[in-house]
């Protein structure tokens, strides 16, 4: 995955996630939005057949890279739970 800042300021980020499809970049919006510090996370895309873009921003003095990177995170933190729970059951 390779990623592109196209715009960064103080409460708001963009980022194109190059090569990339939207399953990805959508559950990472769905995250985010729990975040009570980000008023906006969407997936732009011009076209189909276009790389999309994540656009970002957020309140009360939250850098909007951080929530990008936490909300990262604990999406990779419920992907481990499952895969231990899938090993747990393979070995039940």
């Amino acid at each position: 995955m390779k990623l592109k800042l196209l715009e960064l300021t103080d409460d708001k980020a963009r980022i194109l996630f190059e090569g990339e499809g939207n399953t990805y970049i959508d559950a990472l919006a769905t995250e985010l939005i729990r975040d009570p510090q980000v008023d906006v996370a969407q997936r732009k895309q011009a076209f189909r057949f276009t790389d999309p873009e994540l656009v970002v921003t957020t309140v009360g003095g939250r850098p909007p890279l951080l929530a990008i990177t936490d909300a990262a995170k604990r999406l990779s933190g419920y992907a481990g739970e499952i895969l231990s729970q899938m090993e747990a059951l393979e070995t039940a």
